[in-house]
């Protein structure tokens, strides 16, 4: 890169419902006991195995996690439904998605002193798209008055990351000038809440940065990209089959692996391996030592693994201000978790701190990126 590039304005919208654990508890054990009495007679004749309850202390020791915040409250705790209620919306009207993003977007690039003429490219990058077509990226640029090009993107838990791997690419090539970047998760949309083991680890949220070249950066806080490195390492390990041909295989929507289902205990012994060793060899290939990193925004899956993968990074216990946990209030957030622990923790660096941006999940997918405050 000739002309380094940067990330300035960020910004986070957090949707309007919250849900505590005991909130989710309460739901979830409803369904259990209702459950278990249709099915009594299965149950006791060992056709059919019977549910167990769930507890905000089994929650919280699993993952860190307190509460979430979701686009739509009454439906997920309904036990009749147990999922958002939307109502159907009209092709005039905003999309979900976009709504969702709108305010982020719009905060981002007044903390970045951006109008829409000064945004050429837009970048929306999610764990799971609205719809296939016309993108959403698309919508958003013109809800935003944008001009030049937008377009979608996915990977899973990594999305931010890669596609601010991609907004650096294509400012470096040429392509584009400065590039709004905006994650808006949904993953309420697909978790199984009927799940013991996943029911209670998502939330909702939207994202947005601004990507940008220093000569025109005028944020106070913005970050260097010293370099990115991605990878991808097919697993079965975290998966979702629902797609536009799941209609045409003549079965019902409601089939477990239409939601989100993963085998967590892999998960967390391959995904803690990969990931810290791939960020130890990104380090290394910039010869740059652990111990020069302030902090690390890692992706916000699971309090205990961002603790092991950063204690195999830094060589120690991290203390709460190396790396930063955020999953206590907003759950699992898809890619946008890694970009909300930022937004909250990145003023407080001084200029030429170092620290890594990492995203790490289904496919496998990681992404990492080292940064340095200007």
């Amino acid at each position: 890169m000739n002309e380094r590039i940067l990330i300035s304005g960020t910004a986070v919208h957090t949707p309007p419902y919250k849900i505590t654990n005991d909130d989710l508890v309460a739901s979830f054990n409803a369904y259990v006991n209702s459950f278990n009495q249709t099915h009594a007679k299965a149950i006791a004749n060992g056709t059919r195995q019977a549910l167990q309850e769930s507890s905000s202390a089994f929650i919280e020791k699993a993952s860190g996690i307190k509460q979430r915040y979701v686009i739509e409250r009454s439906g997920v705790l309904d036990i009749q439904h147990m999922h958002p209620l939307l109502r159907k919306r009209s092709d005039e009207e905003l999309s979900i998605q976009c709504e969702l993003a709108l305010p982020a977007c719009q905060k981002a690039m007044k903390a970045a002193g951006k109008e829409p003429s000064d945004i050429d490219t837009v970048i929306l990058s999610a764990s799971m798209l609205q719809r296939a077509y016309p993108a959403m990226a698309i919508e958003l640029q013109n809800a935003l008055g944008i001009k030049g090009f937008a377009f979608d993107m996915s990977m899973a838990c990594s999305a931010a990351t890669f596609a601010i791997e991609m907004a650096a690419a294509l400012i470096a090539k040429g392509s584009s000038r400065c590039v709004l970047v905006v994650n808006p998760e949904i993953p309420s949309s697909f978790i199984n809440f009927r799940d013991r083991d996943s029911h209670f680890i998502i939330g909702d949220v939207a994202t947005a940065l601004i990507v940008e070249t220093e000569a025109s950066c005028t944020y106070a806080h913005a970050y260097e990209i010293v370099d990115t490195k991605l990878y991808t390492e097919f697993s079965n390990n975290i998966r979702n089959n629902f797609g536009c041909m799941t209609r045409l295989e003549e079965r019902s929507c409601e089939e477990p692996d239409q939601y989100f289902y993963q085998q967590g205990r892999k998960v967390f012994k391959e995904v803690s391996v990969t990931a810290s060793n791939m960020i130890l060899d990104h380090l290394a290939a910039n010869e740059i030592s652990p111990h020069q990193l302030k902090r690390l925004w890692l992706h916000q899956a699971n309090g205990n693994m961002n603790h092991l993968i950063a204690s195999k990074i830094l060589g120690h216990d991290p203390i709460p201000t190396e790396a930063p946990v955020i999953l206590d209030e907003y759950a699992n957030t898809a890619s946008a978790g890694s970009i909300v622990v930022f937004n909250k923790f990145h003023q407080d660096l001084h200029s030429g701190d170092l620290g890594i941006l990492c995203s790490f999940g289904a496919g496998y997918s990681i992404g990492n990126l080292i940064l340095r405050k200007r």
